[in-house]
């Protein structure tokens, strides 16, 4: 049986979730937590990372400046994705939130794992980020459906070296892999490293539909419970 991999923002989650409450959240939140946490060493490590990357920025207020103009270019940059998630850990500890999960995906992953087929996520976002997310969810804990989690440090997700990367690290052969997205590049990706590919288009955040060349040959279905496994 495939190890399903998944994606989450548009793909198990509606995008509008992460960009109309996930992002204003951390950008809003940005200055007040780098105030009270930049002495900690993990939060020191990743503002010294964005500090070093621009020619050592020495102001923690630039720093902040900095990560909020990151937010709204909707950068992956893995320092940004790990602050973020130290804040939505915040939100999501003080119910300030639940995170959307499509009510087919939640059903789907549930059978799957019960079925016995085993789950891994591969999300821009922080693995931190990840477990929080399907720790929180409208559906409750999901956490325990999964046993791999992978964000950009094994690499970028429209990289075919990734998806080896992560292939290596589960001790699969790539074309054991079922790899679902909503972003056609990163299927192409994947595809190249060998994954099988699943394009999730789902209309309420893609309304024009990707058919015919626009899937580039991708299996296309709208709800999890559409996919084929064989």
């Amino acid at each position: 049986m495939p190890l399903i991999l998944t994606d989450i923002e548009g793909t198990t989650s509606s995008i509008s979730f992460v960009k109309d409450v996930l992002f204003p959240y951390a950008r809003r939140a940005l200055p007040g937590f780098v105030r009270a946490h930049a002495e900690e060493p993990e939060v020191r490590r990743w503002l010294d990372v964005v500090a070093t990357e621009h020619g050592a920025v020495c102001s923690d207020d630039t720093i902040v400046e900095i990560l909020q103009g990151w937010i709204d270019e909707d950068r992956k940059h893995t320092a940004l994705k790990a602050l973020q998630g130290m804040i939505w850990s915040d939100g999501y500890r003080g119910a300030d939130f639940t995170a959307h999960i499509y009510p087919d995906a939640a059903a789907q992953l549930r059978d799957w794992h019960a079925a016995g087929l085993p789950l891994a996520v591969y999300s821009s976002g922080s693995v931190p980020a990840q477990k929080l997310f399907f720790g929180h969810t409208d559906a409750g804990d999901l956490t325990g459906l999964f046993e791999g989690w992978f964000d950009t440090e094994v690499g970028h997700k429209r990289e075919a070296g990734s998806y080896t990367e992560i292939a290596r690290r589960l001790g699969r052969l790539p074309d054991d892999i079922l790899f679902l997205s909503d972003v056609v590049e990163e299927l192409d990706a994947a595809r190249e490293a060998g994954l099988r590919t699943v394009l999730i288009d789902r209309l309420d955040d893609y309304p024009q539909p990707r058919l015919g060349d626009a899937a580039h040959g991708h299996a296309r279905v709208e709800r999890f419970d559409q996919v084929a496994l064989d």
